[in-house]
């Protein structure tokens, strides 16, 4: 790949690994359905989803060599400043794969993602996925006028108890889909949610403002 290569979409397994189960999500962040073999890669996409500071990535985007061995790398992720592979230390040798295109990964870097990486950021990846179906489920239902009121109102912590009261006039779902899409975004932040589980008393703040 160049310095600032092109990645046209994952390379497709030729087959489902033997024994692996199939597993599917649609990302907001792609507009997307990806499929996956394997929970550690799964979990490792919802930590990409849930970064604003990763602008895109893109699951299976090409090859990497590690100890004389061939690997296909987990995910391609851009950033502002930079671009990286992602590769997860229990990664299998490339094997039955349709030929590979455009895949030199010479000139990026690779990231290794240990499984006990993976591992201290469960709580977190628990609360995305309870949040992420929400924000695909209501996607171009939620109002710029409601997600910009929201952002204001946590100006200072509130709890999404709160939020929701403040703002809804019935029933609260797009209320809660817009506070997590603005988590999404960046927009607002909630720190407790890498130790606790979401919950009404859950408390977002507006991103620059303490919490």
């Amino acid at each position: 790949m160049e310095n600032s290569p092109h990645i046209p979409g994952p390379i497709a397994l030729a087959r489902r690994p033997h024994g692996a189960h199939r597993l599917e999500a649609f990302s907001p962040k792609l507009a997307r359905r990806l499929t996956f073999y394997r929970r550690a890669l799964l979990d490792q996409r919802v930590l990409l989803e849930a970064d604003p500071a990763a602008i895109t990535f893109c699951e299976r985007p090409g090859f990497v060599q590690f100890g004389g061995q061939r690997y296909l790398a987990d995910f391609w992720v851009r950033y502002a400043d930079r671009q990286e592979l992602v590769v997860l230390t229990d990664a299998a040798p490339a094997i039955d794969l349709v030929p590979e295109a455009g895949s030199d990964a010479s000139a990026l870097d690779v990231r290794s993602v240990q499984a006990a990486e993976l591992a201290a950021s469960r709580v977190w990846v628990e609360n995305w996925q309870r949040m992420l179906p929400c924000i695909v489920a209501t996607r171009r239902l939620v109002s710029a006028s409601l997600s910009n009121a929201i952002e204001r109102f946590a100006g200072s912590p509130q709890p999404l108890l709160t939020i929701e009261r403040e703002f809804s006039t019935g029933d609260p779902i797009l209320v809660r889909a817009a506070v997590f899409g603005l988590l999404h975004a960046g927009r607002i932040r909630a720190p407790d949610l890498r130790t606790d589980a979401l919950s009404l008393l859950t408390s977002f703040v507006a991103a620059g403002q303490p919490q």
